[in-house]
This record gives structure tokens, sequence and C-alpha cells, in this order.
């Protein structure tokens, strides 16, 4: 039986992987959205909208301030998704896509996140192990999460 308290979880196998089908992991610690990670995020996607980097105007907006690319939560799934799940015992792992990903509320700056994520389906696939993950990214002192995403990666024994 896996530990699914430890952090990360470290299955070995596939069996191992299939014993994980269903358990909730985590939540991985805190992250912090400050603005500068919003900006430093819009200069290297080129998305410069105003109600991520302009804090002036977006305080005026239905908003009340600036808030993070939906894509920046989301591409932190990978991260944090390795804080909580570890494939060191298989020769590799890597991203492979997401099935279906949502964001439910709005994330503003200077707020603080963290995820939770479940396993929903691991199957052999050629040339490895196709696992589909359920990510709910929540933010601190909200009811909706920020992200909910089904994300796909490949693992090879």
């Amino acid at each position: 039986m896996i530990d699914t308290t430890a952090r990360p979880v470290r299955p070995a196998n596939f069996g191992e992987l299939t014993e994980l089908i269903g358990h909730e992991l985590g939540p991985t610690e805190w992250h912090e959205v400050s603005q500068e990670r919003i900006n430093a995020f819009a200069e290297v996607t080129g998305d410069n909208q105003w109600i991520h980097v302009e804090p002036e105007r977006a305080a005026a907006s239905p908003l009340g301030g600036t808030i993070a690319h939906g894509l920046y939560s989301l591409a932190l799934g990978p991260a944090m998704s390795y804080t909580l799940l570890a494939f060191d015992g298989f020769t590799h792992s890597l991203n492979y896509g997401y099935n279906k990903v949502r964001f439910p509320a709005p994330l503003p700056a200077g707020s603080r996140i963290r995820m939770r994520a479940t396993l929903v389906s691991a199957e052999r696939v050629a040339g490895g192990i196709q696992l589909v993950m359920r990510q709910v990214v929540e933010r601190e002192g909200s009811d909706k999460p920020v992200v909910v995403a089904e994300s796909v990666a490949r693992v090879v024994e």
C-alpha cells in the first residue's frame, strides 16, 4: 500500500500507480502570487493586457485590481504536481497535455494559492504509462477554485 500522506508520494511501478487512483494528494505549500510574478509572466508571454499589469487602471475595474493570467496558474501545475507525486522510480516522465481546463474564479495579485491533485487513471500505452490527474488550484479565502484542470502525463518504467 502506498502512503498517500508522504510528500511527495513516490510510486515505483505501474501497480503502485494504480493504487493511487482516486486518492487526493495534497495540498501543496502556499504559493504567493505577487504583482512582480504576474508582470514577469506577462513579459515572457507577451500578454500585457491591462487587467494583469496596470494596477491603477485595474483598481477602477469591477475586479478592483490586477489579476493573474489564467495560464499563469495553469503553468504552475507541473511544479506543484512534482511536490505531490514524484516519478524518480521511473526512467522519465513528461507532460503530455490537458483534456480539460477551466478558470472558475479570478486570481487577484497578492493572493496565495495551493493545489490538490487526484489521480483519475493510469493505463499502459505504447511506450509507457499514461496518467490523467485532476488538479484543483485553490485561492486562500475563496470558496471557488481558480483552476480546475485534467492533466495528462506519460511515464516510462
